[in-house]
């Protein structure tokens, strides 16, 4: 008897390669990853969240088992060893064909087959690092990560200290050291920067009375494809009149009316790098106590881009931040004003795991080389208007420092 068909697509069928970074990119990252977990006493971390999976592998999916059956379980990923000069990769059968061309990942485990249960796959994962002498340590889990959800991760963790495992909270290490960029990933935010701007400017064209929220979405979203773009790791909130009230309401089929605040909130996406971008946009002159604010709230970039500058103190930027919004008068206005770490991620989120706000002590913190974060300010507006959104994207190198965006950050006014 011949082959399978499965069999056979299984073997033989190799889509060509769709790996991002050089492998010398990839083994700047792992030994990065390693040396942050020798500082933390970890020898051994198993990493199941997307962008961490990608970060050390490319691995790139549109389905992570997030809210699925309860017997598809989200646990596939990949362990590192303080010690080893490589990583284990383990995958589902099914993604097999994928993990192929989408990663750089040499020693590929896959699991699966008509005679494995899905719910055996934890018991694959422990075998495997088991039997690499992995489980002897300190092991550190993701567990901020939604990606193996709670019950799940219980279950791997038993899995790992029934064979001598000190399981310990890791969810530091990669965030950390993915906050510091390559210059290459930083030129992939550059050309996410881009992207945003094409879809900003689209939605601000397309604004207009009786158009919907919706439509703006849909022809701002096909602008930035037709550029290159991917979807983004947030649904990209389109919000108008006294819906402009609130940061992270869903675009609707409601009709955008005269005399309307809108609010754009957009990422733009290169191989999974994002840069965010929002506006205000005005359908008609606004009230002159309206359009002062606006001007306050906007007036901040030009000011900021002459304070920019690589190893900024954090605590520095708020300070400036503050004095300004304090003497433009709207300061009791604010919403939130700060920013958080962009880069590489996967829905259902693109905010990285730091931040920095006008209600929090930085301490120390920097902005080092190497880094790229969003300057969220948004406000309140008089004459119940709703809120002004404005976003743009900070970068830091090592001789240079300023925001990416190109859209003039002054709220547009639209007939």
């Amino acid at each position: 008897m011949g082959m399978t068909h499965k069999e056979r697509t299984l073997k033989f069928l190799r889509p060509e390669a769709e790996t991002i970074f050089s492998l010398d990119e990839y083994r700047r990252r792992l030994d990065r990853v390693r040396a942050a977990m020798a500082a933390s006493n970890i020898d051994t971390l198993y990493l199941a969240s997307p962008e961490s999976v990608c970060y050390l592998s490319g691995y790139r999916a549109e389905w992570y088992q997030a809210q699925g059956p309860t017997a598809w379980l989200p646990v596939t990923g990949i362990a590192v060893h303080v010690n080893a000069d490589d990583f284990i990769h383990i995958e589902v059968q099914n993604e097999e064909i994928l993990a192929g061309f989408t990663t750089v990942s040499r020693d590929l485990r896959i699991f699966g087959g008509d005679a494995q249960p899905s719910e055996d796959v934890i018991g694959f994962i422990v075998q495997a690092l088991d039997g690499e002498g992995w489980l002897n340590g300190r092991v550190g889990l993701e567990m901020h990560s939604y990606r193996p959800n709670r019950a799940v991760s219980e279950r791997l963790q038993a899995g790992f200290e029934a064979r001598g495992a000190t399981v310990v909270d890791g969810s530091d290490i990669v965030n950390g050291v993915r906050r510091i960029k390559s210059p290459a990933e930083l030129a992939f935010i550059r050309t996410a920067a881009r992207i945003g701007d094409i879809g900003m400017q689209t939605a601000i064209e397309t604004i207009r009375p009786g158009v919907t929220e919706l439509e703006v979405w849909g022809e701002m979203v096909r602008a930035m494809a037709r550029a290159g773009g991917e979807p983004s790791s947030i649904t990209m909130p389109v919000s108008s009149g006294a819906r402009s009230a609130t940061m992270h309401a869903l675009a609707t089929r409601r009709q955008i009316m005269p005399g309307d605040v809108v609010n754009v909130d957009i990422c733009g996406v290169w191989h999974r790098y994002h840069s965010n971008i929002a506006r205000t946009v005005c359908v008609g002159e606004p009230h002159p106590e309206v359009s002062r604010y606006l001007d306050a709230v906007t007036g901040v970039k030009a000011m900021l881009a002459e304070v920019l500058r690589p190893n900024l103190p954090v605590r520095e930027l708020l300070e400036v931040i503050e004095a300004y919004y304090r003497d433009t008068g709207i300061w009791q206005d604010q919403c939130w004003v700060g920013g958080y770490d962009l880069g590489l991620s996967f829905p259902p989120d693109w905010v990285g795991p730091w931040f920095w706000d006008v209600h929090n002590d930085p301490g120390d913190e920097v902005f080092e080389s190497g880094m790229a974060s969003n300057y969220e300010a948004n406000f309140y507006l008089p004459q119940d208007a709703g809120m002004s959104m404005f976003i743009d994207m900070m970068m830091f190198t090592d001789d240079d420092a300023g925001f990416l965006h190109r859209v003039p950050a002054r709220t547009a006014v639209v007939e």
